[in-house]
């Protein structure tokens, strides 16, 4: 499928699938959305500990690189696991304007080696964050009480229903520890259904710049 490079309203790129109308961030901000929905609402519940992050959807590594730089500055320390079934090219990688949209030109090297580094190897990044990138489909995910957040960061609702569905937000919550917490920007009806469905406990915050809503959801 066609990949273009876009510029969001904050300033920062994402990758737009013209076929689907769909983009890998939202076009209201991605480093915006970012930053509200799995910084702000996610990892910063969990100040002061060592945490364990699954991310659904590595894409453009954007929410990996923000969570790194949180650690960097908080010295917590996090391991990192990314899931992505369809990784960008080495000229995707160098399109993203996040180290310079950061103001994080000292960890130029950092956000390289999150896309250089091998699949399903863990590799240290810092002395607090540790990153494991898997090639898997979401129906593939067996992980069992393994993690504290999940970022689910998913193509929306309207171009890939089935990946928003009871099955996938069951094996979520299997994979998170007790007391666990998964965090999307989506909001919508049959979302928060399937997720009550799945066991979990469902708050609606306010969404990032663009959006009304967002889901929180506990174990």
């Amino acid at each position: 499928m066609k990949r273009e490079i876009i510029i969001t309203s904050d300033g920062s790129t994402s990758i737009q699938l013209p076929e689907w109308d769909e983009s890998y961030h939202s076009k209201h901000g991605a480093i915006q959305e970012a930053q509200h929905v799995f910084i702000k609402n996610g990892l910063s519940l969990c100040k002061g500990q060592s945490v364990s992050v699954l991310e659904i959807g590595f894409g453009t590594g954007l929410n990996a690189f923000i969570t790194f730089l949180e650690s960097q500055k908080t010295n917590q320390n996090i391991a990192y696991v990314g899931i992505e079934g369809f990784p960008i090219s080495a000229d995707e990688v160098l399109q993203m304007n996040y180290v310079n949209q950061l103001n994080a030109y000292q960890f130029e090297s950092e956000f390289k080696t999150m896309h250089t580094s091998d699949w399903e190897k863990n590799v240290t990044i810092s002395h607090t964050f540790r990153l494991t990138k898997r090639k898997q489909l979401f129906n593939d995910i067996n992980d069992k009480n393994q993690f504290n957040i999940i970022y689910f960061d998913a193509f929306g609702y309207r171009v890939q229903p089935e990946l928003w569905s009871v099955e996938i937000f069951t094996k979520m919550f299997e994979a998170l520890k007790e007391g666990g917490i998964l965090v999307t920007y989506a909001c919508r009806g049959p979302i928060k259904n399937a997720m009550k469905e799945a066991g979990f406990k469902i708050e609606k915050l306010a969404g990032p710049p663009g959006k009304r809503e967002m889901l929180r959801g506990w174990k």
